[in-house]
């Protein structure tokens, strides 16, 4: 066993890091290593029926770490695209399939609609995975491909419930199929377990799991807080498989429930490594089932078989994206994200072949097809990324307004390094917020990293107020576009005068116009860490702390002054030069006397003071200008 274990280890140790260098990904590297080490090529593993069933436990996890990143209320948001979206991906590819089955190979029904119903099927793993890596999961396309997937988990349950009636062989053979406990018993007793079995998950995890992840916490000792986490992703996962539901339906609805826990972040942190471990080793199982010998034997049956299951599904995807109103950049991806066969197609192959529904033969066939069919998927996923890089130059298509989140508090127009440091100070303060952003490798490269932002110009008016401009209290206006800037000013006085608006000003001039439009706040993106950097220079230069911090602040409030000031004479050249000289001049002589009266000080606080004061109390003030702030 440990020599298999250091097989695995060591192939995947090979072959992932180098896909990922030459730009395959993970996923397209775990099925090469797996292809390399299986029995159809160097031979080192054998049959990988039994690990492939341990592996795809990494399945389970990963669908309970997606459930904890999608709390009830953005679930309960996909409903239409699960219900409407994934059942009719589902009926309409296993009528599809089921007819060419039945009238081109003239097949038996029961058998094509079999097929037509296992070939419907996608590959979870291979998806959620390819997906996440790219940074595509949270994109429009992504999340309807999520709601696909998850619909199809769930319809697992029926199909499982339908194959034994289109079996050949009698009922009696068929028996030991389902490691159901509940087989046995009515249909409606069957369906009330069910319910109650998830409710209880449900119940379980919003009022139970808390008290007990308090308690375990109390302990400090991390590694019991793991094992209670894996304890409960496989204790939920075996109740499912208990009564004849899908393991990875009861841990997503699961993490889903605890999606709004406190302990949401450290459960993430320790399934996450389980999860990445068994899903490897999930891939590799793939990458070795594929038999290289009926490949060869029956080449062009299969790579045709492959590419018609490949554009049939596709085609449907597509389509549906068009009805579904999927945006024109996302249903390329989301048709090719969807158009492999699934990992529960072997589960239901092996009922199939129980039942003698399908021959041995057909078996084997149609298990080569959704396994090469799966090892194609990574690279239709690398052909759209190439793609998209070549018509990038291209206008692309904003966010629609029903896909923006509507905000509480606070909308950020422009999330670059501005906006971002404001946003992530905001929001840890608890404060709601909806970004947009009109950059989109701005938008991909954030989006890559879990941040919830949304691409559309704030500038134009639906976009604005689909997010929640009509209810938020302030708008932030962070974008480097100085005119784009006070265009969305002007609307946002125009249309939605209870907000308060703060806004980033490129240079002085900017922020002359900024208050010349009266926001509420702005500020000069530089001033600021140039006068930091300048106290720095100051102690550097050997002043000491105090004094520098002093200049610092003396010529912080004089400039911010001066900008006040100044905007009324902008436009007036010569008031405005004479104004900027006498600024200057005014700046030159307050830092001067700030210096020597702190000389002064330190000479009296050596004895010789006296003088000193007199000086200093006969000296003229000079006339406060605090009030222009």
């Amino acid at each position: 066993m440990l020599e298999i274990a250091l097989i695995y280890l060591a192939a995947a140790i090979v072959a992932v890091p180098i896909a990922k260098r030459v730009g395959l990904g993970s996923v397209l590297g775990y099925l090469i290593a797996g292809i390399l080490i299986g029995p159809y090529a160097l031979g080192i593993v054998g049959d990988q029926t039994d690990v492939m069933h341990f592996a795809e436990f990494g399945v389970v996890m990963m669908l309970f770490l997606v459930g904890l990143e999608l709390q009830p209320a953005r679930l309960w948001k996909l409903r239409h695209s699960i219900l409407g979206l994934g059942g009719l991906q589902v009926v309409l590819t296993a009528a599809a399939i089921f007819a060419f089955c039945y009238w081109v190979f003239t097949m038996h029904w029961q058998t094509a609609l079999a097929i037509g119903l296992m070939l419907a099927l996608s590959s979870t793993a291979i998806v959620l995975q390819s997906l996440e890596e790219k940074g595509w999961l949270k994109q429009e396309a992504g999340q309807n491909a999520f709601s696909v997937l998850l619909f199809q988990d769930i319809a697992i349950i029926p199909i499982l419930a339908l194959l034994p009636l289109l079996a050949f062989a009698p009922q009696s053979s068929s028996k030991d199929i389902s490691d159901s406990i509940i087989a046995s018993w009515p249909v409606w007793q069957q369906v009330g377990v069910s319910v109650a079995v998830i409710a209880a998950i449900i119940a379980g995890g919003k009022y139970v799991s808390a008290p007990l992840f308090r308690y375990i916490a109390q302990t400090h000792m991390r590694e019991i807080f793991t094992i209670f986490a894996l304890f409960l992703v496989v204790a939920i996962a075996l109740v499912m498989q208990s009564i004849g539901l899908s393991p990875a339906l009861g841990t997503f609805l699961a993490g889903v429930v605890l999606a709004e826990s406190e302990f949401r972040h450290e459960l993430e942190a320790d399934i996450e490594p389980f999860k990445g471990l068994l899903l490897g080793l999930f891939f590799i199982t793939v990458g070795a089932s594929i038999n290289f010998e009926l490949l060869a034997d029956e080449f062009t049956t299969v790579i045709a078989l492959v590419a018609l299951l490949i554009v049939v599904k596709a085609c449907i995807l597509f389509a549906l994206a068009i009805t579904f109103n999927i945006s024109k950049k996302q249903r390329l991806l989301f048709a090719l994200a969807l158009a492999q066969g699934g990992e529960f197609a072997f589960v239901l192959l092996s009922v199939t072949t129980t039942l003698s529904i399908l021959t041995p033969e057909q078996t084997s066939l149609v298990t080569l097809v959704v396994a090469v069919s799966m090892l194609v998927a990574p690279l239709l996923l690398m052909a759209y990324e190439q793609l998209q890089k070549r018509t990038s130059n291209s206008a692309p298509e904003f966010d629609k307004p029903e896909q923006i989140s509507s905000a509480k508090h606070v909308i950020i127009a422009g999330y670059g390094r501005f906006g971002q440091i404001m946003g992530r100070l905001l929001h840890a303060q608890g404060y709601d917020i909806t970004v947009l952003d009109h950059s989109p490798s701005q938008i991909e490269l954030l989006r890559r990293f879990g941040n919830t932002v949304f691409y559309g110009d704030a500038a134009r008016q639906e976009l604005l107020e689909a997010a929640g401009a009509h209810t938020a209290q302030m708008l932030i206006v962070a974008i480097d576009d100085a005119d784009k800037t006070l265009e969305i000013i002007k609307l946002a006085h125009k249309n939605y005068p209870q907000l308060k608006i703060v806004a980033r000003a490129i240079d002085r001039r900017h922020a002359y116009q900024l208050l010349n439009l009266k926001v509420d706040a702005f500020n000069r993106e530089t001033v600021d860490s140039a006068i930091n950097l300048a106290v720095d220079a100051l102690e550097l230069l050997g002043n000491n702390k105090e004094d520098a911090q002093r200049a610092g602040k003396l010529f912080r409030d004089h400039d911010r002054a001066a900008v006040l000031q100044l905007a009324e004479l902008w436009g007036d050249d010569a008031s405005y030069g004479v104004a900027v000289r006498q600024r200057m001049e005014d700046l030159k002589q307050v830092l001067q006397q700030d210096k020597q009266a702190q000389s002064d000080l330190n000479t009296c606080d050596s004895g010789d003071c006296e003088d000193g004061l007199t000086e200093l109390a006969d000296r003229p003030k000079k006339p406060d200008d605090s009030h222009l702030e």
